[in-house]
This record gives structure tokens, C-alpha cells and sequence, in this order.
């Protein structure tokens, strides 16, 4: 589901993950809604995957709408690395 080197946002509740994922949608962003890793911990039980190509145009359009990521994670050599 993750991919190498896949970018991993992790929020604080269901509704911001969907506003999350409406914003993104129509930004025409590549990303996916995913459960959250079993690796990582959160109440929300979704996060938002995106590729390191999309890192610049997802997070603008987060920060635009104020609904920046409370984490975010990279995969790495099968492990998730916070950033």
C-alpha cells in the first residue's frame, strides 16, 4: 500500500482528513487516502499518501487550506521515518 520512499500525513481527526482529501482532489493532486500503517499511531485511523513528486504541490495546497499534517512520515527501507 505504501511504497518506497512514499510520503505518509497523519491528522488529527476523520474531518480534517477529509477536508484534507477534498482539497487535494480539487487541486488535481496525485495522492491517496489510505488507513493509517500499522507502524504508526493515530486516533483518526486514515492518512494521506502521496508520492515525493507530489510532496511540493500537496503541501501547498494543505498549508493553503491551514490543514497541515499533525506528522508526517517517509518510508524508508521498509520503516517509517518521521520528518
Amino acid at each position: 500500500m505504501v511504497r518506497e520512499n512514499d510520503l505518509v500525513a497523519i491528522f488529527h481527526s476523520i474531518h480534517r482528513v477529509m477536508q484534507a482529501e477534498k482539497a487535494l482532489k480539487l487541486a488535481g493532486a496525485d495522492f491517496l487516502l489510505i488507513p493509517v500503517p500499522r507502524q504508526l499511531a493515530s486516533d483518526c485511523g486514515l492518512a494521506i499518501r502521496y508520492a515525493p513528486a507530489e510532496r511540493v504541490r500537496v503541501e501547498a495546497v494543505l498549508q493553503q487550506e491551514n490543514l497541515q499534517p499533525v506528522e508526517l512520515f517517509c518510508r524508508e527501507q521498509g520503516a517509517y521515518r518521521r520528518l
